[in-house]
């Protein structure tokens, strides 16, 4: 039996890591206002008193837009919590798995970003998502260091559950064309950190999503499609094509931002199920649980 403490358990993957974490897997949740990760004397009298095998870190300032404003609370969720933990996972002699984002990339590339590519973060967000990264190398090397994108589940806001919400309301959508990336269930997700927990000896920087990848518009079609075929929709919805220029945002986005998961793929012995796969098993699960 494997002791992990899980902090963030209050968001998306918090949540979805409670549900999976299977049999062999003693899963200490902490919300938000249970831990404060920027407080590293809070941070280490916990783990003190739990003693876990593995610290996972699914909690950050994610408010992307924001960010742009709200500079000292993004460094303090996404660089000085990330701090604290591997302070005092060295100190406790815990493994660490800290997840990051596709936005620690400039978006410049053409195809899929390897895990040691060059970053470039262009937004406040970004910026302090790949200092959190640095933070975390500096003092526990051996920490795994997971980066995602576009993740949405059952749980909490996303973009899934606004464009469900945005169809029901309205006959027209007009959604971003030219960035690309690939969505993640955060279900699927946090069955691929319990594959990472039970792989001690993998350490460095990983990417994981699903299979593929869409435009943010392609992926309100596949909302809609899908939606429609599963009555969570009553009528079609036009969706029409826009520019990112035509959609301004605080927050520059990257217009490019598909990971590579080969090396993921090969050490804890999973492949990626494709993005629309899991958009369809997300749907069902949110019907089931809001009753349609």
């Amino acid at each position: 039996m494997q002791k992990v403490l899980v902090v963030g358990a209050g968001g998306q993957l918090g949540q979805e890591l409670q549900r999976t974490s299977g049999a062999t897997i003693d899963c200490l949740p902490m919300t938000r206002a249970e831990l404060d990760i920027a407080d590293l004397h809070a941070v280490t009298q916990r783990l003190a008193e739990v003693a876990p095998h593995l610290v996972v870190n699914a909690a950050a300032y994610t408010a992307v837009d924001k960010a742009e404003s709200d500079v000292e609370a993004a460094q303090r969720g996404n660089v000085a919590g990330p701090l604290a933990l591997a302070q005092a996972c060295a100190q406790k002699g815990a493994r660490l798995i800290h997840l990051s984002t596709d936005f620690v990339f400039d978006g410049g590339a053409s195809q899929p970003y390897k895990p040691d590519a060059a970053t470039g973060p262009l937004s406040e967000y970004g910026r302090s998502k790949r200092a959190g990264e640095l933070a975390v190398q500096s003092v526990l090397p051996e920490a795994v260091i997971l980066r995602t994108g576009w993740v949405y589940s059952s749980y909490g806001s996303n973009f899934v559950k606004t464009m469900l919400r945005l169809m029901r309301e309205r006959g027209e959508l007009a959604v971003v064309a030219d960035q690309i990336g690939t969505p993640t269930w955060a279900h699927g997700l946090a069955e691929v950190v319990w594959a990472f927990a039970a792989r001690p000896e993998l350490t460095g920087v990983y990417h994981w999503s699903d299979g593929g990848f869409c435009s943010w518009y392609d992926f309100a079609v596949a909302i809609a499609e899908e939606a429609l075929a599963l009555d969570l929709l009553t009528t079609p919805v036009n969706i029409r094509p826009i520019a990112a220029v035509e959609y301004s945002t605080p927050a520059p986005r990257p217009a490019y931002s598909v990971l590579d998961k080969t090396s993921s793929w090969r050490d804890v012995a999973m492949v990626s199920a494709h993005w629309r796969q899991q958009l369809r098993a997300m749907l069902e699960d949110y019907k089931v649980r809001n009753d349609g």
